[in-house]
């Protein structure tokens, strides 16, 4: 399977390539993505009495309750409606066309999640690895499944918002102007894993992080171009932040939803970084799995 298809995303964006459009472009997208979800955040102040207030803030901070999760992931949605502001008022693209033919993007994200459920559970049959008896249970199993509903709709906001921006926007356009894949390719991933830098969270491991964050990129940014769609893109991220953060999760931030904790949460550098050679692992199967399933 070449590049062929990614012409579908790229033809849109080719009548509005100019490098200094896709900068204006990114300005508008942040400046929509910050200003509704402040703005978001402003209104609750006007509905809620103050303590209430500063409660769900300090809950979306450290999203570590279900209410704090869900939260965080539904905020994200400003980052896909200020990419499609943008590609709509400086590009005159739709949204459609950041996302690919809608009915080919359903089917390859049904064919990719379902390839990368069973990779996944395969995975889980293996005898497991030193880290994996370190947990310890997260929400209660009832809640849990009361509020898959709402984890896999927070899941789909957060990650479908992301890859809009990344590949559905940012990819085609450079596309559109450059030829060669390492530009389109590697500034998107680049971007994203700077989106992923955080010290002040990982410490020593923020730079391995970033560097996972890039690779995860380059695996989505490949199947973007090969499928024509945002489809296996958007089913490799929401499968993967699905384990991540509503099955086993690190503790403390972002652990709302977990079913399970690791013992550890990110400040613990060694642990943190034991595990990341078979997260990394897991993103070369699940790309390969992806290709598989794109190919029948």
């Amino acid at each position: 399977m070449s590049y062929d298809r990614h012409a579908l995303m790229t033809d849109p964006a080719r009548p509005s390539a100019e490098l200094w459009r896709l900068g204006l472009g990114l300005i508008v997208a942040l400046a929509v993505m910050f200003g509704l979800a402040r703005g978001i955040v402003a209104m609750l102040r006007t509905l809620l009495d103050p303590d209430r207030y500063l409660e769900i803030v300090a809950q979306l901070d450290r999203a570590d309750t279900p209410l704090g999760l869900l939260g965080l992931l539904v905020l994200m949605g400003a980052m896909g409606a200020g990419t499609v502001v943008a590609a709509e008022m400086i590009h005159k693209r739709s949204a459609a066309s950041l996302i690919g033919p809608p009915g080919l993007a359903l089917r390859q994200f049904a064919r990719v999640a379902l390839a990368l459920l069973l990779l996944n559970g395969a995975v889980a049959l293996l005898p497991p690895w030193p880290l994996s008896q370190a947990t310890e249970p997260g929400l209660d199993p009832r809640l849990w499944l009361a509020l898959l509903p709402l984890t896999l709709l927070g899941l789909a906001i957060q990650t479908g918002s992301e890859e809009l921006l990344f590949r559905g926007y940012l990819q085609s356009q450079l596309a559109a102007r450059v030829a060669h894949p390492a530009v389109w390719i590697g500034l998107p991933s680049a971007a994203f894993a700077l989106g992923h830098y955080a010290p002040g969270t990982y410490g020593d491991n923020a730079l391995t992080i970033a560097a996972w964050s890039f690779g995860f990129g380059v695996a989505a940014a490949d199947l973007t171009a090969r499928a024509g769609t945002l489809g296996p893109a958007v089913a490799l991220h929401m499968v993967n932040n699905f384990i991540a953060m509503a099955l086993v999760s690190l503790q403390g931030d972002m652990s709302g939803l977990a079913l399970y904790r690791f013992a550890f949460g990110p400040e613990d550098a060694a642990a943190v970084a034991a595990l990341l050679p078979a997260d990394l692992a897991m993103i070369g199967l699940s790309w390969l799995a992806a290709r598989v399933a794109l190919r029948r």
